[in-house]
């Protein structure tokens, strides 16, 4: 098995969304990788989201449904986790780093554009809270950005190559808590049903893959794994 997972597994633990009615970009518009590289107040306004969110990031825990799934892995149920989100919850619960596929990223660290240096989230955001600014990259003097995939950059090639490598190697995808409208990503499941893998869905709302799956069930991600764990 190989699990994909959006935002709506988060939203059990109290991470808003992006998309849906009341997320976050019906509050404030995403702001694009062109922006952030060519404007300094674009990239003081997304360093200043992300200081914003700071409480959220650091209080947020794994829910029910973070947990069935590293059970799933640790069971040998589930050979990777890929994921839309940015929130490192499922590393969090518990699922090895290296069974966690970040297409979009994660919000937990930083790194320098230019030459890839990581940097300590926590030491960003006091600098920025001090100076009113990321600091540049000290080995470098590169930009500093989360790190994560925004509007207009590039997908990252090595999560994207392990992603399908994932999809065609899996008997079932089990999709939990996604849209399934977000491309690149929303494709991966679709690969593994054209290869002959079996597709379930679990989501709150109809997904565009619904007409394909095997199974699709509309409903609260966090106490429908905690059933099929428990009767496993």
């Amino acid at each position: 098995m190989v699990i994909f997972t959006g935002a709506g597994i988060s939203t059990e633990s109290g991470i808003p969304d992006f998309r849906s009615p009341g997320g976050i970009w019906s509050r404030m518009q995403p702001i694009p990788f062109a922006d952030f590289l060519a404007d300094p107040e674009a990239r003081r306004l997304t360093w200043q989201r992300r200081l914003e969110m700071e409480e959220t990031w650091r209080g947020v825990q794994p829910n029910e449904g973070h947990k069935a799934v590293a059970e799933l892995v640790a069971r040998g149920r589930a050979s990777h986790v890929v994921t839309q989100n940015i929130d490192g919850l499922h590393q969090i619960s518990g699922v090895p780093d290296d069974r966690v596929i970040e297409l979009h990223g994660t919000t937990r660290r930083a790194a320098c554009l230019d030459c890839g240096m990581g940097a300590a989230i926590g030491d960003i955001l006091t600098h920025f809270e001090a100076h009113g600014q990321a600091p540049d990259c000290g080995r470098c003097g590169g930009l500093i950005k989360t790190a994560t995939i925004s509007f207009g950059q590039a997908m990252p090639e090595p999560e994207m190559a392990r992603a399908q490598a994932a999809a065609l190697g899996c008997d079932l995808m089990l999709v939990l808590g996604s849209s399934l409208a977000v491309y690149p990503a929303a494709g991966f499941p679709l690969l593994a049903k054209r290869n002959r893998a079996r597709l379930v869905i679990l989501n709150r709302d109809e997904t565009p893959q619904d007409d394909i799956a095997d199974l699709a069930i509309r409903a609260e991600i966090g106490p429908t794994m905690r059933a099929v764990i428990d009767a496993l």
